[in-house]
């Protein structure tokens, strides 16, 4: 068992459970059933923090994986890890984004710090479902916000076909209301990670996106520009006037 544990741990985290094992052999009668009790907490922690042991299942079914926050907060770098490990390992990928985010490029999704990852621009979900490839293994979706409410179900059926889907995008809109399909995506993903920005006016974490021109409009496609992240307090739910710094 502790070989099994040892793939998919850091040594420093097993070294604490063989201690504890052993501790728990000594002292107490039941260590069957601390044994048993243990290895599924492990195998639970472990299941929800390594991609390679997602990756490693055995039974034929994908899963979905959503990954969301404010702007700012690394939502499209995580995506771009994720896909970058992916082709490491020998995976067929294919990377989507919605057409009208263009903003640091057509053809690739960008994170703010500079990093890229070729893409596809596709207008709806229903093109995106088009292009899929049936042997594809990993299907990554940046910007998912921006997708019309078919990216719901194109996710459930690509992930019932047995592919990992990768969806990352903003769980909120500048108002603070939950943001497009977002919501829904949530709520059928096996995996979630939520991330956090720093708040550009005192430095808490930074938990929503604080629109700094004058609009009015739902989607108004930008980057710092037009937008920063906001903790709770400094947050408010319509536009404000961008923060200064001396």
């Amino acid at each position: 068992m502790l070989t099994e544990w040892a793939g998919v741990m850091p040594p420093s985290r097993l070294r604490i459970i063989t201690s504890f094992l052993t501790l728990s052999a000594l002292s107490d009668h039941r260590a069957d059933a601390n044994l048993s009790f243990l290895k599924f907490m492990i195998d639970e922690f472990a299941f929800d923090n390594t991609e390679e042991r997602r990756k490693n299942r055995q039974n034929g079914a994908g899963w979905i994986e959503v990954i969301v926050g404010s702007m700012f907060s690394g939502k499209s770098e995580e995506l771009i890890r994720r896909l970058n490990r992916a082709r490491i390992a020998r995976q067929k990928v294919q990377v989507f984004k919605p057409k009208i985010d263009a903003r640091y490029s057509v053809g690739e999704i960008a994170s703010h710090s500079g990093q890229k990852h070729d893409s596809k621009p596709v207008t709806t979900a229903a093109e995106l479902m088009a292009a899929i490839d049936e042997s594809t293994q990993v299907v990554g979706i940046d910007e998912g916000q921006f997708f019309d409410a078919d990216i719901v179900k194109a996710a459930n059926e690509l992930a019932n076909r047995g592919m990992r889907v990768i969806v990352a995008g903003l769980d909120q809109d500048y108002t603070g209301t939950p943001f497009g399909p977002m919501p829904h995506l949530l709520s059928i993903a096996e995996f979630i990670t939520k991330i956090h920005a720093i708040c550009v006016k005192c430095g808490q974490t930074a938990n929503y996106t604080q629109r700094t021109v004058e609009s009015d409009a739902l989607v108004e496609v930008g980057a710092s520009d037009k937008y920063e992240a906001r903790c709770r307090k400094c947050f408010v739910p319509h536009a404000d006037a961008p923060t200064l710094h001396e």
